[in-house]
């Protein structure tokens, strides 16, 4: 299950001195967490009602209201998942990973991924990857409200083989999705910097001019339109975080069902990788891979209202 939140309200005992710092009250006095881990493990920090950073001064008496999460656990365990599994050799697995599997452990989700899946699996997956405890097999990832095709390695060595490809931009990758609103054109090139959002940490934005943003480039292409929706094809040419979702926003367009970036939530994410096209260690030539569209897809195209005439 998921690490959920814990809450924690209390006062500022009075035998503390003015203007001890906040972090480290939490770490020496309450004992919570040490300093280094309250920025990954904090989900929300109030004093006296008002949202404080870290290094704030407090007073005896002030009232401190904080949510975090537990710490995360010192060792990952094979846990029993169903796989969709597309292709299986000795040095990679083809998934077709469904929405909401989260891909690697992390804040909020340190058991039921997809490395827990994978462990397993490939029962000596672990040893396979010596240091690198947190995310064995991981080449790349999906959101996780993101379904479709994600392909991981057997072995260190095959992850560098696969891994390269992506660095250089050697992947080819499509993607479907269902937006709410309809590009002018029936085909584009959305080319922008993005970067994260300063003012909500969980968001990425367009970057319009100046340093901080990474170039991202997307094609894209109408399939079908109704209802004021369009299915759409979208090839990406780099991988930046978030990126389909921060550009279809963009155009106006956002995807149906995310609610971080401004779709309506009444739907879950129509956002699928479709195809992946990629180099297998051993062989000379690369290898197409394809994930069937969700049935979520099709049924939330079924109930839109046909256009007129």
């Amino acid at each position: 299950m998921p690490n959920e939140p814990r809450t924690v309200q209390t006062r500022v005992a009075e035998h503390v001195p003015g203007g001890t710092r906040l972090d480290s009250y939490l770490a020496d006095t309450l004992k919570l967490f040490t300093r280094s881990q309250a920025k990954r493990r904090i989900r929300k920090l109030l004093v006296n009602g008002k949202p404080a950073k870290l290094s704030k001064r407090i007073q005896p008496g002030d009232l401190l209201e904080l949510e975090y999460l537990d710490a995360p656990p010192t060792e990952l365990l094979p846990e029993a998942i169903q796989l969709d599994i597309l292709f299986e050799d000795d040095n990679v697995l083809v998934v077709n990973k469904p929405q909401g599997l989260v891909v690697h452990p992390a804040a909020g989700n340190w058991t039921g991924t997809l490395v827990n899946a994978l462990l397993h699996h490939c029962a000596r997956l672990k040893e396979r990857f010596p240091g690198e405890e947190a995310r064995p097999g991981i080449v790349h990832r999906l959101d996780k409200d993101t379904s479709g095709l994600i392909i991981t390695a057997k072995s260190s060595e095959s992850r560098e083989f696969l891994a390269r490809q992506f660095r250089l931009r050697r992947v080819g990758k499509q993607y479907i999705a269902i937006v709410r609103g309809e590009p002018a054109e029936e085909r584009g090139r959305i080319e922008s910097s993005i970067a994260r959002d300063r003012r909500h940490r969980k968001r990425f934005r367009i970057v319009r001019s100046g340093p901080g943003g990474k170039k991202a480039i997307t094609l894209y292409r109408v399939l079908r339109r109704k209802g004021g929706h369009a299915l759409l094809s979208l090839r990406p040419r780099t991988g930046r975080t978030h990126q389909l979702r921060v550009q279809l926003a963009s155009l106006g367009c956002p995807i149906v069902g995310d609610a971080l970036y401004g779709g309506k939530a009444a739907a879950p994410l129509l956002l699928h990788a479709y195809r992946l096209r990629i180099r297998l260690p051993g062989e000379s030539e690369p290898r197409t891979f394809r994930a069937p569209l969700p049935q979520r897809f099709r049924e939330f195209w079924s109930s839109l209202p046909a256009d007129p005439g």
